[in-house]
């Protein structure tokens, strides 16, 4: 099936293009996102008389693409959620999420414009693009933690693994020193004992 695209379509052509697509992702997607017109003679013909209106309004949405693209690029928004103890998610990270906290943090994005190209279903930092525009693109990074404290280390670059460790390590440490006192305090009990056996032999 043939259409003419409306804007830059990656992979597929420029504005003003005619380009061969399959039926179905013409109408699914092409058509319905109104990123193309079916390749007519009168839709040519009308796209050629639009063409100068509709490049000034691609340079426009460009422009404001590219100034939130320089407050966006390199920005890091923190995901709470719920995981277990090997930081694997109940669940996963979706587009929805991404444009959510995105949003809270003062950038105006919509789920559509997320691509999260490989699932995200463990805690750490993840990096996803967000398509401002046809022609704009930034990455971002979602740091999935399960409390805001966990989410502060891992941005200052400990993983998961490394702090389960940590805290292994802490709690064995806490134990060992317990089993010292109780182990010192035994020690102590048994030369008092022996201090008094001792005396009382002296005393007969």
């Amino acid at each position: 099936m043939q259409v003419i695209l409306l804007e830059r379509v990656a992979k597929l052509g420029q504005m003003g293009d005619v380009v061969d697509v399959k039926p179905g992702f013409a109408r699914n997607y092409l058509l319905l996102q109104g990123k193309a017109l079916t390749a007519s003679q009168a839709n040519i013909a009308a796209f050629e008389e639009q063409k100068a209106q509709l490049e000034a309004r691609n340079l426009e949405t460009r422009k404001e693409a590219e100034a939130l693209a320089k407050r966006l690029e390199g920005e890091t928004f923190v995901v709470i959620r719920q995981a277990s103890d090997g930081g694997n998610l109940y669940g996963s990270v979706t587009t929805r999420d991404a444009a959510d906290v995105a949003t809270e943090g003062g950038f105006s994005i919509d789920r559509k414009q997320v691509l999260i190209r490989t699932p995200i279903k463990e805690l750490g930092l993840h990096d996803i693009e967000v398509h401002l525009h046809p022609e704009v693109m930034v990455v971002i990074s979602l740091n999935v933690a399960r409390s805001p404290e966990e989410a502060e280390l891992q941005a200052a670059g400990k993983s998961i693994q490394e702090l389960e460790a940590e805290e292994e390590a802490a709690a064995e440490f806490e134990i060992s020193e317990l089993f010292e006192d109780v182990g010192g305090a035994a020690a102590e009990d048994a030369d008092l004992q022996h201090s008094l056996n001792e005396s009382e032999s002296d005393e007969n």
